[in-house]
C-alpha cells in the first residue's frame, strides 16, 4: 500500500486519517515519516510535527533533506529554539548543511 494514502489524506488536510493509516503501516520509511511531519507542519500542528520527528529519530529512521526543512518550519512556527538547535546539529552531522536549500532554511 505504501504511503500514498497517508500522503493523500495529509494533502487534503485530513491529518487525523493520515495518522491512522500511518500508524498501521507495516513498514515506514523516511518518505512516510516526512509526509506526516510535513502534513502536521503545513496545517499548523507544529508540536505534533516535532513529536513525530523525534519519534522517527527514536525508531532509527534517517531523515532526508525534505524532512529537515519541514521540521525546521515547525520549530519556527512554535518558537522552539532549543529543538531547532538540536535539529541543526543533526543536519550538520548528516552532512546536509552543505545543501543550499537545507542550509538556507
Amino acid at each position: 500500500m505504501g504511503c500514498t494514502p497517508v500522503d493523500m489524506y495529509a494533502k487534503l488536510g485530513s491529518i487525523k486519517y493520515a495518522r491512522q493509516v500511518f500508524d498501521v503501516m507495516p513498514e515506514r520509511d523516511a518518505v512516510s515519516w516526512t509526509v506526516m511531519v510535513a502534513g502536521y507542519a503545513q496545517y499548523g500542528h507544529c508540536q505534533e510535527a516535532l513529536e513525530i520527528f523525534w519519534q522517527m529519530q527514536e525508531e532509527g529512521v534517517k531523515p532526508n533533506d525534505v524532512t529537515f526543512i519541514c521540521v525546521l518550519k515547525a520549530c519556527a512556527n512554535v518558537a522552539a529554539l532549543e529543538q531547532g538547535k538540536q535539529i541543526h546539529s543533526l543536519i550538520v552531522k548528516s552532512g546536509l548543511d552543505s545543501e543550499d536549500f537545507v542550509g538556507n532554511t
